[in-house]
Parts: structure tokens; C-alpha cells; sequence
């Protein structure tokens, strides 16, 4: 059996350092790619937010439903922050409570959770401090008032922005996540920029109502004045009574005083075609 002789020193040595070398360049090699990696992803998620931007704005300037604008914005927020749960809350003046208005969850628990008061709850307190709060885990944290539902539903952290139009705060948007996420300075300002664009929504259709209640009721206030009008001609009453007896038939036939008033001036119509004929 034929015996190897060992290898000189040299030899060794240079199979030493390029064992080195080789592990160096490989390290080297890792570390170029794993920026690059991080490069895209970086990219990547910079495409969505600005798509995600565009996409609201787009939402915001439709003549969709308030109720479509706001489901719309959930959804797409949902996407853009990978969120467990996103919701918007909107503030009802009269009560002072905040409403689920919209979320992308099909939870019903979380849907039909209770209202919150300004200042009530960590939603609440956005609101009424008209700042951004963030929570690390919800289901530890004392202010937060659903500790139970948010362990069931698998909730973490949460970010809670008021939507803003003018200093005023009209609700407010909330991000979950499904584990502890530290929220990025870049994450809540988007967040914002999406909950000043709903909040703008809102504004807009809100003005939208409240005109289209203005003319509303001065088309109503018009034909109550012709319809009394033509009771005072023909029945000889006075501008008072004419008034009492649309509204008695209001209340007697459950019928709004703009039915009835379109109902005494149709009658009157046809009692001028009738007396035409006859002439």
C-alpha cells in the first residue's frame, strides 16, 4: 500500500489562505446582495404608498357614496400598512360619541363594538387631543377599552389618527396589526395624509346635504305658498287656515306637507281643465 507524503508547508500555508479568501469573498457577496434586497423591498413598498395615495385622492374626487368613499379607504389602507384591522370611526356631534363607519373586518364582534366618547379610549383621545397615539399592544394597555375582543380577534399594536379638516377633528382612522410593530415616522404621516383626504371627503359631502336640504326645503316652502294660495281663492280661507288644513291632512292621510301641497295644487289644475271644458 502505496504511503502519501505530506505536503510542504508551503502548499499548507497557500491552501490556508485561499480557504480565507474564498470565505471573504462569499461574506462580500452576501452583504452586496442583502442591501440590494433590501433596495427593492424598500421600492417596493414606496410604489404601493404612492399607488395607494393616488388611488384616495381618485376615491375622494368621485361622486361615490360617503359609505363607498369611507369602505374604499379601509380597504386600500388595509393593503398599504398590512394592517390585522383598519377602521374609521366618525364623530356624531350631537351624541359627542365615535361610530364604526367603515372597516374592511368581517368581524362582527369588533363591527358592533360599543361607541366611544371623546376623550374615551385611546380612539377617543385622538380625537379629543387632535394628535396621533400609538400602541404597542393593545391587549396590555390600560386605556384601551376592548382588551378581551382585541386577544379573540388576534389584535397588537395599533396607530390612531384623527381626520383633520381645518383643526377639527370629524373621527379618526385605526391601523392594527396582528403583531407588535413598531410604527414608523413615515407610516403615521401617510396614515395622516389618508385621514385628512377622508376627513375633506366628508366636509365636501356633508356641504353637499346641507345644500341639497336648502333647496329641499325651499322648494317646499314654495309650494305650501301656492297651495295656499289656491285654498284662499277657492275655499275663501285665510292664509292661516289654508295652513292648518294642509297640515291636518298631513297628519290624517301620514303624508309630508310637500305631498299634500303637490296633491291641493294637482286638484287645482284639474278643476281649472274641468271648468274649461264646461266653457
Amino acid at each position: 500500500m502505496a504511503i502519501l507524503a505530506p505536503l510542504p508547508q508551503t502548499i499548507l500555508g497557500l491552501l490556508a489562505l485561499l480557504g480565507v479568501l474564498l470565505v471573504s469573498l462569499v461574506r462580500i457577496k452576501i452583504r452586496s446582495m442583502w442591501p440590494c434586497s433590501c433596495s427593492i423591498k424598500a421600492e417596493q413598498r414606496k410604489a404601493l404608498q404612492v399607488e395607494t395615495l393616488s388611488q384616495v385622492s381618485e376615491t375622494v374626487a368621485s361622486n361615490r357614496l360617503i359609505k363607498d368613499v369611507l369602505q374604499l379607504l379601509v380597504t386600500m389602507t388595509a393593503q398599504m400598512m398590512n394592517s390585522k384591522i383598519c377602521s374609521i370611526m366618525l364623530l356624531d356631534e350631537t351624541s359627542g360619541e365615535l361610530r364604526i363607519a367603515a372597516t374592511q373586518s368581517l368581524s362582527e364582534q369588533y363591527r358592533r363594538k360599543p361607541n366611544l366618547k371623546i376623550g374615551q379610549g385611546i380612539s377617543g383621545r385622538a380625537v379629543k387631543d387632535r394628535r396621533s397615539i400609538i400602541v404597542l399592544d393593545v391587549s396590555t394597555e390600560r386605556d384601551y377599552m376592548y382588551p378581551d375582543m382585541a386577544k379573540k380577534e388576534g389584535l397588537c399594536s395599533l396607530l390612531s389618527v384623527p381626520m383633520m379638516v381645518r383643526d377639527k377633528a370629524l373621527g379618526v382612522i385605526n391601523s392594527y396589526t396582528s403583531v407588535p410593530h413598531v410604527f414608523t415616522g413615515e407610516e403615521v404621516k401617510l396614515l395622516q395624509a389618508i385621514a385628512n383626504q377622508a376627513a375633506v371627503a366628508i366636509e365636501h359631502t356633508t356641504l353637499i346635504e346641507k345644500s341639497h336640504e336648502m333647496q329641499e326645503a325651499l322648494a317646499v316652502r314654495k309650494l305650501m305658498e301656492r297651495a295656499k294660495g289656491y285654498l284662499m281663492r277657492s275655499k275663501k280661507l285665510t292664509e292661516e287656515e289654508a295652513f292648518k288644513l294642509i297640515q291636518r291632512q298631513s297628519m290624517d292621510f301620514r303624508k309630508s306637507m310637500r305631498e299634500i301641497a303637490e296633491a291641493v295644487l294637482l286638484a287645482g289644475e284639474l278643476d281649472q281643465r274641468v271648468e274649461k271644458q264646461r266653457g
